[in-house]
């Protein structure tokens, strides 16, 4: 019995929950052409699996090249551009020996470190990191190999606002007008971190300002995911609690990674057991997801500095803080001081543990956020 819930990977049509309206908006500007597009929202909310499910359908399988890199663990101009150049030369050179000749000739500055496959009898693409000398030019090479694509080509960079934090210089400068520039491609901008995408693309003195759409994701409605979680279970002569359901998508405000991961547990218990899925099933189940991610949590607070753990402690308390630097705030979860209280907030979210939206402070990590909360 084939489990409904995915966690990772790609996800078949039958198994992925609604977002119709936002998967019809992308497929149309992917196929359209002649508009780039912004996706922002949380991490594990699911805008992987939107690209990909709009990459799988069969008219963009007919009438585009797609390309996808995420570039969250990359720190530098010259690991964006070995990644850009792996995904162009495995994708585009599979196409035709055409395709992969003009792709060797046009990567000049690469060209003497292609390995070669005796038995496919076909260059690969072995190339270290260290052989890209001068990205800047490898990426111009690279945007003329796009150029020359039979196809015209989408290519999602998941974890755009990454490049924000490379230290060479001008490199949204760099990328924006390599970018600006195709006629053969367009660009899916996907992000995680909502201000930084906002500034990198509406702040009009930034190179991104204005040059593509933006859909922000918020999280799948509770009705729209209770709906697929049940008809999932029912398909399968198995039954999920309507209370069961509810505890879970509250607990981690609609995260569909959390979501789906726990109900995948669910539903391999049903099997196993013939079980309901209740509120009793998916408290076990969390609890020992906590466990598991219990030995890395403490690692992480083990990294961070007293006013650090003070404060990260204070906003999982409140959820979404406020005001944080208010005497009332400081007075109530007993921290040191404003000025504390700003540095410590500056270094939670530099690591990626809090998150900021509308003047708001929340844990992102919901798991974490309910670990902290019972540690």
């Amino acid at each position: 019995m084939e489990n409904p819930f995915i966690v990772t990977g790609k996800i078949k049509p039958e198994y992925f929950c609604d977002r119709v309206d936002e998967a019809q908006r992308l497929t149309r500007c992917i196929l359209s052409g002649g508009e780039n597009m912004v996706v922002i929202s949380p991490r594990r909310l699911g805008k992987t699996g939107l690209i990909y499910h709009c990459f799988d359908k069969p008219k963009v399988q007919e009438q585009v090249t797609t390309l996808f890199i995420d570039i969250l663990h990359t720190t530098s101009l010259q690991e964006f551009t070995y990644l850009l150049g792996r995904a162009v030369f495995k994708t585009l050179g599979s196409r035709s020996q055409q395709m992969m000749k003009n792709i060797i000739d046009t990567l000049r500055s690469l060209r003497g470190s292609f390995g070669y496959d005796p038995i496919q009898g076909t260059p690969t693409f072995d190339i270290k990191l260290g052989e890209i000398t001068n990205p800047s030019y490898t990426l111009e090479e690279i945007f003329a190999c796009l150029e020359k694509a039979e196809q015209r080509c989408i290519v999602a960079i998941d974890e755009f606002q990454q490049i924000v934090n490379y230290p060479d210089k001008n490199v949204e400068a760099l990328l924006r007008t390599h970018i600006q520039q195709s006629a053969n491609a367009n660009y899916i901008f996907a992000g995680s971190e909502r201000h930084i995408m906002g500034e990198m693309f509406l702040d009009h003195a930034r190179p991104f300002y204005q040059s593509a759409s933006i859909m922000s994701l918020s999280p799948i409605s509770f009705d729209k995911y209770s709906e697929f979680i049940q008809h999932h279970f029912k398909a399968n002569h198995l039954t999920a609690t309507p209370e069961a359901i509810n505890k879970v998508y509250q607990q981690f405000q609609g995260n569909t990674y959390y979501i789906q991961k726990t109900f995948r547990e669910a539903f391999s218990s049903s099997v196993e057991t013939g079980k309901t899925c209740d509120v009793a099933m998916v408290d076990n189940i969390i609890d020992d997801m906590m466990r598991e991610s219990g030995h890395k949590y403490s690692e992480t607070l083990s990294r961070l500095t007293l006013p650090q753990k003070e404060l990260l402690y204070a906003i999982a308390d409140e959820g979404h803080a406020q005001r944080i630097t208010s005497g009332q705030f400081i007075k109530r979860h007993y921290l040191q001081s404003a000025s504390s209280v700003q540095s410590a907030i500056r270094k939670l979210m530099e690591y990626g543990l809090v998150t900021a939206s509308d003047g708001s402070y929340y844990i992102e990590d919901q798991l974490f956020n309910y670990w902290l909360l019972n540690n």
